[in-house]
């Protein structure tokens, strides 16, 4: 099992990468999967928006694109993530970097793990999960507020 992180983000590198790793593993084994190969790679918007719009046939920015390569039983994948659109969607939705990142990545994980939200019901499920997975996150907080 590996979960890697990639920075193609100057200045951009996730710490707590132990916890991070763990508390993914967790969220993934909650769900009677197990996990495998997942590389997190953190880029810019533009980059983000080339692979939405060379592999998804979208012109538009977006948080997060998932590509899985799991089988039934183990999680495998790539999700990479725009550090400029978590900043914006921070800022948005009046939340700290640190939290909307780890909110992402959660959605990505979920995405690896077989949940869609193509539509309201779709995303009310997958939002719940992603406030429970930072709830069991926080519970474990012992003063370290960084990603």
């Amino acid at each position: 099992m590996g979960i890697s992180f990639h920075s193609e983000f100057p200045g951009f590198q996730i710490t707590h990468k132990r916890r991070i790793r763990s508390w993914i593993t967790q969220q993934i084994l909650d769900r009677g999967k197990k996990p495998a190969e997942i590389a997190f790679i953190f880029t810019s918007n533009e980059d983000l928006k080339k692979i939405n719009r060379t592999y998804l046939n979208h012109n538009y920015f977006t948080d997060v694109i998932t590509f899985g390569y799991g089988d039934e039983d183990h999680i495998s994948g790539d999700i990479f993530i725009s550090v400029e659109e978590v900043q914006i969607n921070a800022g948005r939705f009046g939340t700290h970097f640190e939290e909307e990142m780890r909110r992402v990545m959660i959605h990505g994980i979920l995405h690896l793990l077989g949940y869609r939200d193509g539509n309201d019901k779709e995303r009310e499920k997958m939002k719940k999960m992603e406030e429970d997975a930072l709830i069991l996150w926080k519970k474990g907080e012992s003063g370290d507020h960084g990603i």
